[in-house]
């Protein structure tokens, strides 16, 4: 089987592409990278003003399944990853039940491979259930299959338990990705101020992401350990985080498309749909996320794809679930938020979500070049839409993208030398 990719603008950051060239796919590698191929192939694709990078890496999200199948299966979750232009996924482990041995992880893998959209490498939960007060037997999940640890959903609040998981998973080449949230200041509905006055909800204070991640950065530079912390939002995490680097500390993060397209006023507007955990923050803090998009703090953009039913959501702000989908509207928030308003380059966009998820998760994903796999997203960055409830690929329906005006949209999808996805069809 060969695909052949005509006439695209090649944008990989490993080797600072970014060029009109030609790309030719036999069966599942990148066998010529050339400005000008002519070759017969089996599928030909003019990618005439389309962008091609490597196959975007969701290094957080949620597929809900098993136990969530009404919010999200492992296949309708993957259908709307590709329709994103993800070619890899990672979801966390907060199911029912929990990925903590290697029967739950093995069943999640084998669905994911009955499924074949994407490459789905689930995380294994730190603590047995996720309730923080056993290990869980790390080196029996790795050779299950498991691509790191966390117990996202839940912060695993013994300094004493989080600390034995960061020597473990370290010495075992892997790492914890850890949900921040002080637990004793975390209680709330959305970021704590004159919004949640005004719609008379309690507030979740900044410093409950803020107080937990010191305290990782803390263990990891005091015992020479790599940690990864979830999902920052905070103009003081980002500065923290900026700060450990410096200082040779090996901290990485990640961060969400909605922290550098809203702030908590987006509540006024799509109410529950904007409430997630780690909610919604102020201006200087969607600023200083862009910030550390820009300088290197900030290593990665995840998802955190949540899907919910919409009689979940329905119960109010107060009461509703956490979360919103994001799979489908990553690209789109990127280039119309960062990229369109000159605060980071589309090498920058291979970098945060292709080729530094590749590297943290140790996969030979994430690069454009000859003997490559090809994973490969393809979108045409001057695409203008509207993104509209009937748009949504997702079993669940709860973005506040929807309604919004976007710009760049995914064309085509390859995993593994396959066309996954085609816009329109």
């Amino acid at each position: 089987m060969k695909i052949l990719l005509k006439n695209g603008t090649v944008i990989d950051y490993a080797s600072k592409t970014n060029e009109k060239m030609d790309i030719l796919i036999e069966d599942n590698k990148i066998s010529k990278m050339q400005k000008q191929i002519n070759e017969n192939a089996d599928t030909t694709i003019d990618c005439t003003n389309l962008y091609i990078m490597p196959g975007m890496i969701d290094m957080h999200c949620h597929l809900r399944e098993p136990g969530g199948e009404h919010k999200e299966t492992i296949e309708t979750g993957s259908k709307s990853a590709v329709a994103g232009g993800f070619t890899t996924i990672c979801p966390m482990p907060n199911t029912n039940p929990t990925p903590d041995n290697p029967d739950v992880l093995e069943r999640i893998i084998k669905e994911a491979k009955r499924v074949n959209l994407c490459n789905v490498l689930p995380f294994s939960s730190v603590t047995k259930g996720e309730k923080g007060q056993e290990l869980v037997d790390f080196k029996a999940q790795l050779e299950a299959g498991a691509i790191a640890f966390s117990d996202d959903g839940m912060p695993v609040e013994n300094a004493r338990m989080i600390r034995e998981a960061m020597i473990e998973a370290n010495k075992l080449n892997s790492f914890i990705s850890e949900h921040c949230e002080e637990k004793s200041v975390s209680a709330g509905a959305i970021n704590a101020g004159k919004i949640a006055e005004q719609l008379g909800v309690q507030g979740v204070l900044p410093e409950a992401e803020e107080i937990m991640a010191s305290r990782d950065i803390v263990i990891a530079e005091t015992n020479n350990l790599h940690t990864h912390i979830c999902h920052i939002s905070t103009k003081t995490s980002v500065n923290m985080i900026r700060d450990a680097k410096k200082r040779g500390v090996k901290v990485t993060c990640e961060t969400c498309p909605h922290y550098y397209s809203f702030t908590v006023e987006e509540v006024l507007k799509s109410g529950v749909n904007a409430k997630m955990n780690p909610p919604l923050r102020e201006e200087k803090d969607k600023q200083a996320i862009i910030q550390g998009l820009k300088d290197g703090t900030i290593d990665a953009i995840i998802t955190d794809h949540a899907p919910h039913a919409e009689e979940e959501k329905a119960k109010g702000l107060a009461s509703a679930p956490n979360g919103i989908i994001g799979f489908e509207t990553a690209l789109s928030a990127t280039i119309t938020n960062l990229v369109d308003k000159g605060y980071i380059n589309y090498l920058d966009v291979v970098r945060l979500m292709s080729y530094n998820p590749a590297k943290l998760l140790k996969i030979d994903r994430g690069e454009l070049k000859e003997g490559a796999v090809a994973d490969i997203t393809i979108f045409d960055p001057n695409k203008v839409y509207t993104y509209t409830k009937e748009m949504v690929v997702s079993k669940s329906k709860n973005s506040p993208f929807i309604g919004k005006q976007l710009k760049g949209k995914v064309q085509y999808t390859i995993v593994d030398g396959r066309i996954v996805y085609k816009e329109g069809e």
